[in-house]
Parts: C-alpha cells; structure tokens; sequence
C-alpha cells in the first residue's frame, strides 16, 4: 500500500465502522462508512486515495486530492495555528504546512502554490510553499511543439509563471495570455521554446500553424459571404480589427495562406475571393 496515491485494494470484510480494503501483501486498510456504496460486495476492487487521518491511522478515501506528492496546486489556507498552517486539500483532515515549509508567513483564507510533500520516516504527508527548487530544469528539445497542462501562476513585468505538466517552470507572455485565465486555473499550452536556463515559453491554444489554418478558414467563410473585402495588407491594425475581427498579423497570416492556394485576389484596395 503506498500512502500518498491512488491504490487498487480489494474489499475484504463489512464491519460496523466500514469495510476493510486488502492487497496481495495481507496489508489492511479502513475505508470509512461515509465512503461505501450500496453495491459494493465483498472481492471488489477499489480505487482508493490512503492517507493519514487526524489520529495519525491509515486510512482510505475514494474523494480525491487536488494534490499529490511531487504536483503542485494553490491550495486555501483554512488555519493557521501554533503548529502551523493548515490547507484544503479536498479531504476531510486539512493539509499541515509546517511553519519551516513556509516561504512567508501565510494567511488564513488567501491561496499560496503548494506542493505535497511524502516523509518515508513518519509515513505522513505535509504541504510546503518553498517550491522554486523543486522544480526540474528542462532540457529535452523534443518537448518543443507539445501541448502539455499547465497550471496558470503568478504575473510578472513579462507575463505570467506557468507550471509546465506538474515539472518544469515557464512563462506565458502578456501578448499570449487569454484574458479569461486566472491563477490557479488548469489549461493547456504549447512549448515553442526551451531557455538555457531550464524555464520553458509556452503559448496557450493550439500550435501556430494550427492556429492559421483556423483563421484562414475564418477568413475565407467572410470572403465566399460577401465576396470581398475592401481591406488589405497596408490597411490600419484597427479598420483589419474592425472589418474581420482578427489581428492585422494574424489577418496577413490568413490572406498568405488563402492567396498561396490561389483562393483569393489581391488588389490595391481590396481582397476577392476566387476559390
């Protein structure tokens, strides 16, 4: 059984507090009354979360973290007391932050980067928020055009601190950040480059020449509507805004892609379609 992460275990035996889960070691484990269903039996397997509860027993849970250990989450602080804070983690006993796993001091109610922590000594999981050096430089060129998850972190002067598929640390830049997004928001991004330093630079959405094939296609459903349009290349950003709801870079992008497959015409004050 390993604490700290979802484990498969077979249901042994109903008792009045709940029904003991075993696996193919004779390990034993609790899961509580509040956490049964009325058609489970006895030999069926369960997908269960193990952790310590507040008198310090292994216990099983079948609800789910918004942590595990090596992952990061912003996690609420419910407490803060004499030995600590203490989050929510989206089980029933809160998640200790010791005072030394504190990068400052935190405070009740406000949302810190947190990322869980697994001591093989004691058995027990803590929370900490001194994360910067946990995470992993990266170096791998092949990750270069993947979509990965990112969880969306904290702005700076040039944009705002992603975590990159639970690993490594990027950033998104202002000019790339859908204003819907806030921090703490789960999404995905695209790498497009890897610095010297480890940190990654992600765009959220799809890869660029995904990203021209869908406004070409834009483009080129306002054209066969109207048959033309009275803008073109040296048209100002704001009338290109204005007449086809694009960028004028990511419009230039479009009329390339149409007029390279002999789609459109181009003239000195207007673009017809021809497809």
């Amino acid at each position: 059984m390993k604490t700290g992460d979802y484990n498969n275990l077979q249901i042994l035996r109903f008792t009045s507090v709940g029904a003991y889960l075993g696996d193919d070691q004779d390990n034993d484990v609790l899961l509580p009354n509040k956490y049964l269903t009325d058609d489970m039996q006895v030999g069926d397997e369960v997908k269960v979360f193990l952790y310590r509860d507040s008198e310090d027993r292994l216990v099983a849970t079948t609800e789910h973290p918004l942590v595990k250990p090596g992952e990061f989450a912003f996690l609420r602080i419910k407490e803060v007391n004499f030995y600590g804070a203490f989050a929510d983690w989206g089980l029933e006993k809160d998640l200790m932050i010791p005072f030394k796993e504190q990068h400052i001091t935190l405070n009740e109610n406000a949302y810190y980067l947190t990322a869980l922590k697994y001591d093989e000594a004691t058995d027990r999981l803590y929370g900490t928020t001194k994360v910067n050096k946990l995470f992993t430089p990266c170096s791998d060129e092949s990750l270069i055009g993947n979509v990965l998850p990112i969880l969306v972190g904290d702005q700076t002067d040039l944009g705002v601190k992603v975590i990159v598929d639970q690993q490594y640390l990027g950033m998104v830049y202002h000019s790339d950040m859908p204003s819907h997004l806030r921090r703490g928001d789960y999404t995905e991004g695209y790498i497009y480059n890897i610095r010297e330093d480890g940190k990654v630079d992600v765009r959220i959405g799809k890869p660029g020449y995904q990203r021209i094939d869908d406004n070409a296609d834009k483009l080129m459903t306002i054209l066969k509507r109207l048959g033309k349009i009275n803008i073109t290349d040296k048209s100002t950003p704001e009338k290109v805004m204005e007449t086809v709801g694009m960028s004028k870079k990511v419009f230039k992008q479009a009329v390339g892609k149409l007029y390279k497959e002999k789609l459109i015409e181009l003239k000195e004050d207007a673009i017809t379609w021809i497809g």
